[in-house]
């Protein structure tokens, strides 16, 4: 199975910015497409960004023109670059595979938007 570690979230101001970081065991993140994922109390687990082995993106409307996702191979690392936060964007955010794997789910890093 997959062991992954996310990092970076904290408590922001809206329009601050965050880092986000998830680093895998193996290379398995060279060789699948992986995603960020989030969830807000009360709500389902939603995709909102991905990024294919060869480089390719995609993210959800709700985030679009401010996240941007990106992976560094050597590192087996994956990165999500949060812009112009809104409140909205309060959430535990979590990668995994796209589709996701039940068992390589990490512990997730919270990301609050708070003035």
């Amino acid at each position: 199975q997959v062991q992954v570690v996310e990092s970076g979230g904290g408590l922001v101001q809206p329009g601050g910015s965050l880092r986000l970081s998830c680093a895998a065991s193996g290379g398995i993140f060279s060789r699948n497409h992986v995603g960020w994922y989030r969830q807000a109390p009360g709500k389902e687990r939603e995709l909102v960004a991905r990024i294919s082995s060869y480089g390719t993106v995609n993210y959800a409307d709700s985030v679009k023109g401010r996240f941007t996702i990106s992976r560094d191979n050597a590192k087996n690392t994956v990165y999500l670059q949060l812009n112009s936060l809104k409140p909205e964007d309060t959430a535990v955010y979590y990668c995994n595979q796209v589709p996701f794997r039940i068992d390589s789910w990490g512990q997730g890093t919270q990301v609050t938007v708070s003035s």
